[in-house]
């Protein structure tokens, strides 16, 4: 069974910065594009960065130049690294496989920017 487990989020002020964590257990995480995803209060949740297996990356336009989207295949972990960050980016965040499987959501982790 895929889990998909997220960790690092909190409650930064705007300008600031925050890494974030996605560990997977069961599925062979090397040969699959990975994906970080947010949902805002109200909003749908929408795709934010994501990566190949080859590590090549893609970002939305709210958050290019200031997300960075990195994977290590040796520890089955993806990260999402968030600088300059800005209070529309508070959500929680998801990582999910790209495009993601509906079954392997996890809980997320809440980011907070607070102005």
């Amino acid at each position: 069974q895929v889990h998909l487990v997220e960790s690092g989020g909190g409650l930064v002020q705007a300008g600031g910065s925050l890494g974030l964590s996605c560990t997977a257990s069961g599925l062979i995480f090397s040969i699959v594009n990975m994906g970080w995803y947010r949902q805002a209060p109200g909003k749908q949740r929408e795709l934010v960065a994501t990566i190949t297996r080859d590590g090549s990356t893609n970002y939305a336009d709210s958050v290019k130049g200031r997300f960075t989207i990195s994977r290590d295949n040796a520890k089955n972990t993806v990260s999402l690294q968030m600088n300059s960050l800005k209070t529309d980016d508070t959500a929680v965040y998801y990582c999910n496989l790209h495009p993601y499987l509906s079954t392997y959501w996890g809980q997320g982790t809440q980011v907070t920017v607070s102005s």
